[in-house]
């Protein structure tokens, strides 16, 4: 499975980069991105299947990254250090939402 990571911050991207190597064989991470604008462009043009995708990030959120598709093609797991967002993820049709710092098992079960 086809999967970028989209997390403003470059310590949370490598660290979810690390696990899904070691305990998700099955997910190949194509591509990475840092803002809403980066991750737009790179989903657009490599269709991945799977986005990782941090909630809050300085230039927009995860949630108007999401807005930005007039049709979401790909599932969506949220990774992110805040619980309060997970209600709207949900209405955002959300695989999982995964709190930071990302426990092994509940990556595993999410992918």
């Amino acid at each position: 499975m086809k999967a970028c990571i989209v997390d403003d911050e470059k310590k949370g991207r490598d660290t979810l980069l690390k696990l899904l190597e070691e305990y998700c064989k099955d997910v190949e991470v194509v591509g990475q991105a840092d803002s809403v604008e980066t991750a737009f462009q790179f989903i657009s043009s490599h269709q991945p299947e799977l986005v990782f995708l941090d909630v809050e990030m300085p230039r927009g959120s995860g949630f108007e990254l999401l807005k930005r598709f007039e049709n979401v093609n790909f599932k969506t797991i949220f990774v992110t250090a805040h619980n309060h967002y997970a209600i709207k993820a949900i209405k955002f049709a959300a695989v999982d939402y995964i709190l930071k710092p990302v426990d092994v098992d509940e990556l595993v079960s999410a992918v």
